[in-house]
């Protein structure tokens, strides 16, 4: 099976169902600035949808309190949901990692805003890693491409558990197939668990030899205990450029501003602690250039 044609074909038919069931009220009941009376904010689940939805309600509030409008959370049950949330115009403004981002543009015009300092790279990067268990023979990279067996990939599109993890296996000598997905040699098997914290559990319990995922959702499962200290051990890591929030260019440049000042705002410890932040700092479209250049080879991105 063709996974990135299933996953085009499965985005399409989200689409328009979202519009059949619901149309579009376009971009009526705007503000002065162009922001919508009710400000529709998209999240990908980079945890269990329903966690993700309850942890994110004080960022709402804080939208409400900065900008004057209502906000409704919107988290879909996979990346796929969010960009076709957007492509239909049904959200407004979405969190994405970067590889969602270069997919979505493809199909409506999107402005990113900004990005997260991290907090464990102190800058806009943050890590993306392929690890094993703790006792798994493979000291490195290279013996884990020369042992082949099965490895494991978060969604598809994700960027730190997809597109960079294919990145340092391909630089690493692994033939990913860019027409199909779920071909890797020498690995005998690839496959997707869909999140990160799936990923991760499949390499601590034995259904994969390594996975790719993202380090500090890694980190968080083990101070939540869900992954006990040191089980799973990396054997590779990149920076990556963070996940942008992105606005649908039609609200236009006085919205893109005001949003923007709403994430610089952000003082409260709580607050960036919850989203994962030091503080914000702006970015542009060229600080994803990478994704668009190395997508398309590892079959992740059409070309247009």
């Amino acid at each position: 099976m063709d996974i990135r044609r299933a996953a085009v074909a499965a985005l399409a038919l989200t689409t328009l169902a979202t519009a059949a069931a619901c149309g579009s009220d376009g971009d009526a009941d705007r503000t002065e600035d162009g922001l919508p009376a009710t400000l529709r904010v998209g999240l990908i689940p980079n945890i269990a949808p329903e966690e993700q939805q309850a942890r994110y309600e004080p960022f709402a509030d804080h939208l409400t309190e900065q900008l004057g409008v209502d906000v409704e959370l919107f988290v879909a049950s996979d990346y796929a949901g969010v960009v076709a949330a957007l492509a239909g115009e049904r959200i407004d403004l979405a969190y994405l990692g970067g590889l969602t981002y270069v997919q979505a543009e493809q199909q409506v015009p999107l402005t990113p805003l900004v990005t997260e300092v991290d907090e464990q790279t102190g800058t806009t990067k943050y890590l993306s890693a392929i690890v094993v268990a703790d006792d798994s023979p493979h000291q490195d990279l290279a013996d884990l491409v020369a042992g082949g067996g099965t490895f494991a990939f978060g969604d598809v599109s994700s960027t730190s558990g997809s597109l960079y993890p294919r990145i340092m296996l391909t630089d690493a000598g692994v033939q990913c197939d860019s027409r199909r997905v779920d071909q890797c040699p020498p690995f005998d098997q690839v496959y997707f668990t869909g999140g990160h914290d799936a990923a991760a559990l499949a390499a601590l319990g034995g259904e994969a030899d390594a996975a790719g995922l993202e380090l500090r959702i890694l980190r968080r499962m083990e101070r939540e205990g869900t992954v006990e200290q040191d089980a799973l051990r990396v054997v590779a890591q990149r920076e990556v450029e963070g996940y942008p929030w992105v606005m649908r260019t039609a609200l236009g440049e006085p919205a893109a501003a005001r949003l923007t000042d709403a994430f610089l705002a952000i003082e409260d410890p709580d607050l960036l602690d919850l989203l994962r932040a030091q503080r914000y700092e702006p970015v542009t479209a060229a600080d994803y250039d990478e994704i668009r250049e190395r997508a398309p080879g590892l079959g992740l991105l059409e070309v247009s």
